[in-house]
């Protein structure tokens, strides 16, 4: 086989590797961060942290997270003031400290920018942290 056609395909298959590996591992071993703040007549303070722990990503509400309290309120992402019903995680576990949100591993966690406290019963934000 002449030597320009194995460049092809060997460049062929990098570029495959690029687009379905490299979302992923941009993500791998960086931290994500954030600060909430309230919504909707909401006091919500506090960091949150998407990271990786073992196989899985986590979004983590850190020890100095504080709520004020409202019906049905959830975890789950978002994009530029938009929060997004599919990247729902769970149940708030607690109106305060540290708490720990085990993200799905079909959600594309790239594709947010912000992560919610959700009342789900009246669909509004309790509060939103821009993670960066």
């Amino acid at each position: 086989m002449p030597y320009s056609f194995i460049r092809k395909i060997s460049f062929g298959f990098l570029l495959l590797a690029t687009l379905f590996i490299a979302p992923i591992q941009s993500f791998a071993g960086e931290q994500l961060q954030g600060s909430f703040t309230g919504a909707s007549d909401h006091i919500t303070t506090g960091t949150v942290t998407v990271t990786k722990e073992g196989n899985d990503y986590v979004v983590v509400l850190g020890s100095d997270f504080s709520f004020d309290g409202a019906p049905d309120p959830k975890v789950g992402f978002g994009t530029s003031g938009e929060y997004d019903i599919k990247s729902q995680l769970g149940h708030l576990d607690s109106n305060t400290g540290e708490q720990k949100y085990k993200i799905p591993a079909d959600l594309n966690i790239e594709s947010y920018n912000e992560i919610y406290i959700w009342c789900e019963r009246f669909s509004v934000p309790l509060g939103v942290a821009k993670i960066r």
